[in-house]
């Protein structure tokens, strides 16, 4: 089971990921572009699919909101712990804990699921909903936190951030318009599912093309401990929390995977932004990825047996 794993569902996401390397290497390619298509047309349209076509009854729906909520709730009590035994200052207190917080759930996290899952509407649901509040968490907390509660105009900021982002307002109309069971026309259907399809290789494409820009270096004890935090206590979380909930079959599956992701492009992205611990940031990301190639198979094949 365990080759299986390997050789259908996690190396066809590092050799995307590899072409993306390969890609960025050769062509210099416009992360920025690549990273507004991303966020403004292909994840919100996976986002509306999977919420469209949903299996999900109301109940599913608020046990995996009651999951991230707990789920969220201690890694933020481990973090701040970890963060006073080790004396951080107030910016890499904040650092470490978007670390692990804020997990890459979409452009990682949804292929993973799509390839494990062989495209279950069910388990591809769970992980747009997971995806949609870890946007939701990065774009409130996780701005507030890295700029300080002080700042002149945070909260403006942070609120506006919100605003902007197209996910949440994807997930609403996808999930009322399945409530109501509206039909889409098929000129609004068919590019959604297009960009819907192209979603895996693109994403895991820029993905490659991101994290490469970031050289590594292996001699930041945090960036360590951050990352064992981020790659196996998280799961380990997870799995104690679905027992917790008493979540059975696939939605439990897709929860424990949902767990394990490695540490998000975006909490990158916020240290750049705002200067603070932009190198800590970075290392955590490449680390995390890397080495994510090991426990995301173990995590997927104890995600069988468990549930």
């Amino acid at each position: 089971m365990i080759a299986d794993i390997l050789l259908e569902v996690v190396l066809p996401i590092f050799v995307l990921i590899g072409f993306g390397i390969i890609m960025q290497y050769a062509f210099k390619l416009d992360l920025y572009t690549l990273a507004k298509i991303n966020f403004y047309y292909i994840t919100p349209a996976a986002v509306f699919m999977s919420m469209y076509e949903s299996k999900m009854s109301p109940q599913l729906l608020g046990m995996v909101a009651l999951f991230y909520a707990l789920y969220i709730g201690v890694l933020y009590l481990i973090s701040t712990l970890v963060a006073k035994q080790r004396r951080f200052n107030r910016g890499m207190k904040a650092a470490f804990t978007n670390s692990l917080l804020l997990d890459n759930s979409g452009n990682y996290g949804l292929p993973i699921n799509d390839l494990a899952f062989k495209g279950d509407p069910m388990a591809g649901s769970v992980q747009a909903l997971i995806m949609s509040f870890q946007s939701l968490l990065t774009f409130t907390y996780g701005v507030i936190s890295i700029q300080g509660a002080k700042t002149e105009g945070l909260y403006k900021q942070a609120i506006i951030g919100f605003l902007k982002m197209p996910v949440p307002y994807a997930l609403v109309i996808g999930i009322l318009l399945h409530a109501l069971a509206l039909p889409l026309p098929v000129f609004i259907s068919q590019p959604l599912t297009y960009a819907d399809q192209s979603m895996v290789a693109i994403a895991l494409l820029t993905l490659g093309a991101q994290i490469i820009k970031y050289p590594l270096r292996l001699r930041r004890l945090d960036v360590y401990l951050s990352v064992l935090l981020r790659l196996l206590v998280a799961p380990a979380i997870g799995i104690l929390i679905v027992l917790l909930l008493g979540l059975k079959g696939i939605p439990a599956q897709a929860l424990i995977i949902a767990s394990g992701m490695p540490v998000g492009v975006n909490s990158s992205i916020l240290a750049e932004e705002y200067q603070n611990e932009p190198d800590f940031a970075a290392q955590t990301v490449l680390i995390s990825t890397i080495l994510n190639v090991i426990t995301i198979t173990g995590l997927i094949t104890l995600a069988k047996f468990i549930a």
